[in-house]
């Protein structure tokens, strides 16, 4: 197959999966798990010098396997455009990490079948975000070659990735991903904290104009009183000069 008609190929394969082949919809908690995971990642690899894709239930294609399109999936090195589906013999590589968010309903597909279907793929790590007992399960492939995934273990409650070089955890029902020891922060967390610092340089400017104020004035009245203390010394300067006279004229009309 030459590389237009692969590309024709790949152009006629479907950018949206079906109704059947989705999970029912799991509400909120579900959508802000997803969502709010997905900003976290956007938001850290932007400023990572290294190519990052990452994106949300994007249909899937694999040679010889049916379609799938995980919660969340991240793939290295590649460029970052925007796509609508991911054809692994179109870009030449498959799926580095992958997040499933679990809220309610029969946990098989994720924690049964996925475990053993990502593995056979070839993806590195998997995640399974329970939401309804709010607990974080990581998976990972122990080598090159392998296809089968070892359990991983927690650090101090939190599971290290590999693939990503983060840490994620879970507390106070909330996925929290950790760069060492920078927690990251979504999109509104990050504009909250810069309007808290805009708000604090505002004060320190405001308050040493009121300081520089302050010394303006000081110095204004430690003219005045310089000036005052001059026009007095004048004053003293002056009438001693009159008395000095004055006694001089007497003096010379006692002789």
């Amino acid at each position: 197959m030459g590389p237009e008609e692969r590309e024709r190929v790949v152009e006629s394969l479907p950018g949206e999966v079906t109704w059947d082949e989705m999970a029912m919809p799991e509400g909120d908690k579900h959508l802000r798990a997803k969502v709010r995971t997905l900003d976290l990642l956007e938001g850290y690899f932007s400023h990572q010098r290294r190519k990052v894709y990452i994106g949300a239930e994007l249909p899937i294609y694999y040679p010889g396997e049916r379609r799938f399109a995980p919660d969340l999936l991240v793939v290295l090195d590649v460029e970052a455009h925007e796509r609508e589906k991911w054809v692994v013999s179109h870009e030449g590589k498959g799926l580095d990490w992958v997040l499933e968010v679990h809220v309610g309903g029969d946990r098989k597909k994720d924690a049964e079948y996925n475990v053993e279907r990502y593995a056979r793929l070839g993806i590195r790590e998997y995640f399974i975000y329970d939401r309804a007992r709010e607990r974080l399960e990581g998976y990972r492939l122990p080598e090159s070659g392998v296809k089968v995934y070892e359990r991983m273990e927690t650090r101090q409650g939190r599971y290290t990735s590999e693939v990503l070089g983060l840490e994620l955890e879970v507390v106070n029902a909330r996925l929290q991903i950790w760069a060492g020891n920078a927690l990251l922060l979504e999109s509104g967390e990050l504009v909250e904290r810069m309007r808290e610092k805009l708000e604090e340089v505002q004060r320190r400017v405001d308050e040493e104009a009121r300081l520089r104020e302050q010394e303006a004035r000081l110095r204004e009245q430690e003219a005045r009183l310089r000036e005052q203390e001059a026009r007095r010394r004048e004053e003293a300067e002056r009438r001693i000069a009159e008395l000095t006279a004055e006694l001089e004229r007497l003096q010379h009309r006692g002789e």
